[in-house]
C-alpha cells in the first residue's frame, strides 16, 4: 500500500490502538479498516457525547470539551474530550481527561493515549502537564494518571514506532494473542490464527480433503449399485 504522507499527522486514537496491538493500528488507521462490535459500539456512542464542543468556567477551573490537540515534535494531532485548566499563583495548569467504557486495563494503552495529549498541550501552551485522568463509564469515577518518565517514553517510542509504519504504509504481519485477539473487532479482517502458516500445506490438506471426499462419494455410489 502506498504510504500516508510524511506531512500527515497520526490520530492521537491510533497509539492507544498501537500499544494494544500495533496490526490493529495499522489496519485501521492506515489500511482505513474497522468493523463494529458492542465494545466499539459503546465507545462511539461515549466520545460522540463526550466531543460536544463547549467552555465552561467556575471558579479557579476552565472546563473545555472537543478541544483541538496537535504536536509538531511527535506529528500528533486529535480531539481532547476535556481538558480542565487549573488556575494557580502563575498560571493556568492543563489538565487533560479522557473517558473510556469499561474499566481499567492490564495494559497501557489508554494511559499512552492520554500522556500524549498531555505531550501535546505541553506543546502548545508551553506549560508542563504533570497528570490528568482517565473516567471509565462503567465504574463512574476518575482514575489518576500521573506523567512520569516512564510514561512519556512509552508514549514517544510508540509514537515514532508507529509513524514509521504510518508514513510508509505498511502493516505488520498478524500474530495470535488469545488475551486480546478475542475481544477484537477486526479479528475476522485480521485472521490471525491464519498468519504465518504456509499456503502450500494449506493448499495440500484442501485438495487431499476433496479427493477424500470424491472418494467417499463414488464408494457411496458403488454401495448402492451393489
Amino acid at each position: 500500500m502506498e504510504g500516508t504522507g510524511i506531512d500527515d499527522p497520526i490520530p492521537l486514537s491510533a497509539l492507544q490502538h498501537a500499544v494494544y496491538c500495533m496490526r490493529q493500528a495499522a489496519l485501521i488507521h492506515i489500511e482505513r479498516l474497522w468493523e463494529e462490535n458492542r465494545f466499539t459500539a459503546e465507545g462511539r456512542v461515549l466520545h460522540e457525547v463526550a466531543h460536544e464542543p463547549g467552555l465552561r468556567r467556575q471558579r479557579g477551573l476552565r472546563r473545555v470539551t472537543a478541544l483541538p490537540l496537535a504536536s509538531k515534535r511527535l506529528n500528533l494531532s486529535g480531539v481532547a474530550d476535556l481538558v480542565e485548566f487549573r488556575a494557580g499563583p502563575d498560571g493556568e495548569t492543563p489538565f487533560p481527561v479522557e473517558y473510556k467504557r469499561g474499566k481499567a486495563k492490564l495494559h497501557r494503552a489508554d494511559e499512552v493515549q492520554l500522556c500524549a495529549q498531555a505531550l501535546c498541550l505541553e506543546e502548545m501552551t508551553g506549560r508542563p502537564v504533570p497528570e490528568g485522568a482517565l473516567f471509565y463509564a462503567e465504574k463512574k469515577r476518575r482514575l489518576a494518571v500521573p506523567f512520569d518518565a516512564d510514561l512519556r517514553r512509552l508514549t514517544e517510542a510508540t509514537a515514532f514506532q508507529f509513524g514509521e509504519l504510518f508514513t510508509a504504509g505498511r502493516t505488520p504481519r498478524a500474530i495470535w494473542r488469545a488475551d486480546r485477539c478475542r475481544a477484537c473487532s477486526l479479528i475476522e479482517l485480521c485472521r490471525p490464527k491464519a498468519a504465518g502458516k504456509s499456503a502450500i500445506a494449506f493448499r495440500a490438506r484442501a485438495i487431499a480433503a476433496a479427493l477424500d471426499e470424491a472418494a467417499s462419494e463414488d464408494a457411496g455410489g458403488e454401495a448402492k449399485k451393489d
